[in-house]
């Protein structure tokens, strides 16, 4: 940190070198440069505009799907608080901050008979589901986003459409340096209670195939046919990772405190205190075998950033 520069000030929380495994799910990760934990949307907007734009900025979501490297990240890490997970109802539309929490969302929507059920088991938050155009069950983001707000890199505000993100299986568009702060869906009207039960169903589900109690982040691997799980019962599981990993003999495989989880083997899973290191050496060993069984050559699914840890 020695002649690292001033940055503006905040009226939100801007912490120096500050260690990001506790915020991540899988619980690894050094150090960033800094921290800010913008107030609302005129700080962030303030901040930004202020910031040296040669100064690199990651927006960090509650950290579900990331592994942040042993070296941390030379960069202002921006992390979207209380200011930003409101949820509200106005027609058929759900309109949510992007801190909100995905099952939230889902939740009150359904209380007020909107449908975006799909989001209740997917974990994480909205603006990370927008990015990654997250999905379930057969049902995308994409079906259901109408437009996202945001501050550009600039400090300006700026609104997108959806088509503007380009959406696609667990990937979009969103410009360079945009931190998004808010996205509106379109949502189907339906009984409150019907929703209730479908989003239990779908818990029920959930815990009966995925670790859930486990130190993971979700999906380590996308699905190499491209698509979800759409919950039917013709469901094909042919190109599914979990399965193509268990095929090559994977399930339960160690690699220091790394695991690919026994009761799902597409979930990376901090067993016993390991390093990013472990975890993304594990996860190249699996794409390596995988490539070597099936000529498949998975893509991480897990976001991985930062530096690894001196030598």
């Amino acid at each position: 940190m020695n002649g690292a520069p001033t940055l503006p000030a905040v009226r939100g929380r801007l912490t120096p070198n500050r260690a990001l495994a506790d915020l991540t799910w899988l619980r690894v990760g050094g150090p960033a440069d800094w921290l800010f934990q913008p107030a609302d949307e005129a700080d962030l907007a303030a901040f930004l505009a202020a910031l040296d734009p040669a100064m690199p900025i990651f927006p960090m979501g509650v950290g579900s799907n990331l592994i942040v490297r042993d070296g941390g990240l030379r960069a202002v890490v921006i992390r979207l608080g209380r200011g930003f997970n409101g949820v509200r109802v106005e027609g058929s539309r759900v309109i949510a901050g992007a801190a909100a929490l995905d099952a939230q969302v889902a939740r009150f929507a359904a209380e007020a008979g909107r449908d975006l059920t799909f989001l209740r088991t997917i974990p994480g938050a909205i603006g990370g589901a927008v990015a990654m155009n997250a999905g379930c069950y057969g049902s995308y983001v994409a079906d259901h986003l109408v437009s996202v707000r945001g501050i550009s890199r600039s400090g300006a505000p700026l609104t997108l459409t959806a088509e503007a993100l380009n959406l696609r299986y667990r990937q979009s568009d969103l410009p360079e340096g945009f931190v998004l702060t808010e996205a509106t869906f379109e949502a189907p009207e339906g009984a409150p209670e019907a929703l209730a039960a479908k989003m239990e169903d779908q818990l029920a589900r959930r815990d009966e195939s995925q670790p859930t109690k486990d130190r993971t982040a979700g999906s380590t691997f996308r699905n190499p046919a491209g698509y979800s799980s759409t919950g039917q019962a013709d469901d094909t599981h042919d190109l599914k990772a979990w399965k193509v990993i268990d095929e090559a003999g994977l399930r339960g495989a160690r690699l220091g405190g790394a695991e690919m989880n026994a009761k799902h083997p597409n979930f990376l899973t901090n067993r016993e205190s390991a390093t990013a290191a472990e975890l993304e050496a594990l996860g190249e060993k699996v794409r390596e075998r995988v490539y070597q069984t099936h000529g498949i050559t998975l893509e991480w699914e897990i976001m991985r950033v930062g530096e690894p840890a001196p030598i």
